[in-house]
């Protein structure tokens, strides 16, 4: 079996087959699945020496803004899910972390709201 380099012109091709509701949730679901790492929310016996609170925050305020900006055109059938789970990481950055943030200013409130 021979590994191929993939053609670009199909690569083009699948791209453009791929609805944009599918590409941003798959952006959402990636950016989610990293903060939850970063927020110890990981399996595992590492898990907590994956934990970086300053990199959750970054991670969940680029996913605020994508979920935001992208909810009218997504519909709730899509939206809400995502901004369910936003609302969960928050929450979960919060208990991890040691300094409370105000009201307001956690990780993607600005854009999202307060979540407490």
């Amino acid at each position: 079996m021979s590994a191929e380099s993939p053609n670009p012109e199909q690569a083009t091709r699948d791209i453009a087959e791929v609805p944009a509701v599918e590409v941003i949730t798959t952006a959402a679901i990636h950016l989610m699945s990293a903060a939850a790492v970063k927020c110890g929310l990981a399996d595992g016996p590492d898990a907590a020496e994956q934990l970086d609170l300053d990199e959750a925050r970054r991670l969940m305020t680029a996913l605020a803004g994508l979920v935001t900006a992208s909810a009218p055109d997504l519909g709730s059938q899509h939206a809400a899910p995502l901004r369910d789970g936003l609302k969960s990481l928050q929450l979960a950055f919060r208990e991890a972390s040691v300094i409370p943030d105000p009201p307001g200013q956690g990780p993607g409130e600005k854009l999202t709201g307060s979540v407490v």
